[in-house]
């Protein structure tokens, strides 16, 4: 399948009959583990691929790691790709659509594009140079902005819910294909956010969520698994890390490595 009918793919998987479960990478290993286990889609998550490079999250990470490791997902997968790019690493319109150019080259057919402490008028902007960026790109890329109104703390009450709805309509006028809101996790403000926003509703992974089919009758659209996948994987080496270290024994290890696909085969051309 090439670049343009994966990019399809994708924005239909958003507007089907079931909520996409959408789970978050980190590398190439992790994202075919992700496909193998039946997913329909996978994502990149911006902090994981910081941390697994040794950078916090937060725009630090070099932008070359970034898109190495979008072009190494892209490699061993066949289902859609789309990378979590902060805000794109620059407020340079002109930088912001080469960076979206190199993207798409590397084999993403949606972002994750977060507006944090800016301006949501300077976002808006951003939103249109990365719709322009795809456009000349000829890839129907899509944008999904996230607003961090509630993961910021930016406002509170109907304060943050006026000010979330008044920006998703600000991105989606300027070019965004869905709206990612993280930080609800009230089934009543979810359904509300739901009914509010014209676009799919995205919504973060969170201890306390309701789970899919839940968040599927109020509305969202696609649940994101942000940072647990890797939280779970690197939790589980640091205590088996330590329980061989202790014991010097293989049994360390067993118990988290049961069910561990062969990856030589599965990356063998």
């Amino acid at each position: 399948m090439d670049q343009t009918s994966k990019a399809e793919q994708f924005k239909t998987l958003h507007h089907g009959a079931e909520i996409l479960v959408l789970p978050n990478a980190w590398d190439a290993a992790s994202a075919a583990i992700m496909e193998d286990a039946g997913a329909k889609a996978v994502a990149t998550s911006s902090a994981a691929v910081a941390w697994a490079h040794g950078y916090p999250d937060g725009d630090a990470v070099p932008t070359d790691k970034v898109l190495t490791t979008v072009a190494e997902v892209a490699r061993v997968v066949s289902v859609p790709v789309t990378a979590d790019v902060e805000g794109g690493y620059t407020d340079d319109l002109g930088q912001l659509g080469e960076f979206i150019a190199r993207l798409i080259q590397a084999g993403a057919v949606g972002i994750n594009f977060e507006d944090g402490t800016r301006d949501p008028e300077l976002h808006a902007r951003k939103v249109e140079a990365v719709r322009q960026a795809a456009d000349r790109a000829g890839v129907p890329l899509f944008i999904n902005a996230r607003i961090d109104v509630y993961l910021k703390g930016l406002a509170e009450g109907s304060a943050a819910y006026a000010e979330t709805v008044q920006r998703a309509e600000r991105y989606r006028t300027a070019g965004a294909d869905g709206i990612f809101v993280p930080g609800p996790k009230d089934d009543d403000l979810i359904g509300r956010l739901a009914d509010a926003i014209h676009l799919p509703l995205n919504i973060m992974l969170l201890p306390g969520l309701s789970p899919a089919a839940r968040l599927q009758a109020l509305g969202v659209r696609r649940l994101s698994s942000a940072t647990s996948p890797f939280r779970a994987a690197y939790a589980t080496l640091g205590k088996a890390v330590a329980g061989y270290l202790e014991s010097g024994e293989a049994a360390a290890f067993s118990a988290g490595a049961e069910g561990l696909p062969n990856l030589n085969t599965r990356f063998s051309v």
